[in-house]
């Protein structure tokens, strides 16, 4: 059996960092990952790589000191970082550094693994080894009272579909999702069977799910992320990095509950609905434009709509498991959101973080400065006027308190705006 390369990783993103030795492996590799850099001078002493990739920011070093302990080695390495930008600054990174080559995220995860191949050629492939099954299949048939409680949700009326090339926008009123009714679903229509495919990566869901959205964009990755917690699931596809659709088990979401939940139709017609699509094998959705409850354009925008809210609902999550699987193509579904990842983040964490868990990532005294590596572009996240200005005021000397004080909003709001900020990367504790 051919000795598989070792190629270390080194970034402060966990799980970005996993996300990427994840896609080593499947290719041929060994993987070690460290999130320090004085983690990374260690595991090169402990053994060396065949190669590297570096972030430039590290919380303790810089990854230029990593670097250079690799050039004394004889070791390529090779930057994915956040911090240059342009290309005389990626020609610095190979000039003045001795890097091999440079990815600015988000930068496709693909890319970065050819250019390795070039530099480490992996052994020839071996017989492929099948994924061990897992048991995510989406079964409709948990009900509210079997899940945890289900926070109503305020969302704007506008919808944009097509994922990264948005081809429509479809607008309405503002909405707001009511707590769902027990036992309101009364009638099956049958299990999806769906779970994840392709190469997997497991974790447990401990307040991160900002970076793993950011994972799956700084590496333009496709693909799915499960996420379990008791016997509610739900997932959601990414396409080049873009969320762009959701599935959920529980029956308060599924559509004609969503559209109850609403008030968009009683309970008369839910039933009605439910018990024909059952019968004739149909979408609940293409049963009440039958019933002529809604107009064509109606059930695409409310099927936009009950995706969005899916997946806005898992911000409520503090804890679970979750499963991330990376195909080359997303699958195909009617409905494909424009939501860029930034405004997922910001509009989740300021719709369903409560104060409690607000103060959880971010205490009174903590003191806030700008980053050095943005996960994402300013314009990206949908900022109001009032957050932009509320960032402005971070100068590292100002605490959480201060900030809040300055910002001449409601407490919490505040409060979530900034937490927002810090989990988008645009500020880090100071």
């Amino acid at each position: 059996m051919a000795v598989r390369p070792l190629i270390l990783i080194v970034d402060d993103n966990r799980e970005l960092a996993d996300l990427l030795a994840q896609v080593f492996q499947e290719a041929g590799y060994r993987a070690r990952v460290c999130y320090r850099g004085r983690a990374a001078l260690e595991a090169i002493a402990e053994e060396q790589p065949a190669a590297a990739v570096l972030d430039m920011l590290l919380p303790d070093i810089m990854g230029t000191e990593i670097g250079k302990e690799l050039g004394r080695r004889g070791v390529p390495y090779v930057f994915a970082t956040g911090v240059f930008k342009g290309l005389q600054h990626s020609r610095d990174a190979v000039n003045k550094h001795g890097a091999r080559a440079h990815f600015e995220k988000p930068f496709a995860a693909g890319s970065l693994l050819q250019a390795m191949k070039e530099i480490v050629p992996p052994p020839a492939p071996e017989a492929p080894e099948r994924d061990e099954a897992i048991e995510v299949e989406l079964d409709i048939d948990v009900d509210v009272t079997d899940a945890m409680p289900i926070a109503p949700i305020e969302m704007t009326g506008q919808i944009a579909l097509a994922g990264p090339a948005v081809t429509a926008v479809l607008k309405g009123q503002d909405i707001r999702l009511g707590t769902p009714e027990r036992h309101q679903t009364l009638v099956r229509t049958g299990p999806l069977p769906l779970a994840p495919r392709g190469t997997v990566e497991r974790g447990v869901l401990r307040d991160n799910l900002p970076q793993l959205v950011t994972a799956f964009w700084q590496l333009q990755e496709t693909g799915e992320l499960w996420l379990q917690r008791g016997k509610v699931k739900k997932a959601i596809w990414f396409e080049r990095g873009w969320p762009v659709f959701a599935l959920s088990n529980l029956a308060a979401d599924r559509f004609g509950s969503f559209l109850l939940r609403l008030g968009r139709i009683d309970r008369a017609q839910l039933l009605e609905a439910t018990g024909r699509a059952a019968r004739e094998k149909r979408r609940t959705g293409d049963v009440l434009v039958a019933m002529g409850v809604l107009q064509e354009t109606e059930r695409l925008y409310y099927v936009a709509q009950q995706v969005k809210a899916i997946m806005y609902s898992l911000f409520s999550w503090t804890d679970g498991e979750y499963v991330m699987s990376f195909q080359s193509r997303a699958a195909h579904e009617p409905v494909r959101l424009g939501l860029h990842p930034a405004q997922l983040i910001a509009r989740g964490i300021r719709k369903l973080y409560t104060p409690e868990r607000l103060g959880r990532q971010l205490a009174l005294e903590d003191r806030l400065s700008a980053s050095r590596e943005p996960a994402y572009r300013l314009q990206d996240a949908g900022l109001e006027p009032w957050e932009e200005h509320l960032f402005e005021l971070v100068d590292g000397q100002r605490n959480v308190a201060e900030l809040l004080a300055l910002a001449r909003k409601p407490k919490d709001a505040a409060h979530a705006a900034l937490v927002a900020l810090l989990a988008l990367r645009f500020v880090e504790k100071a």
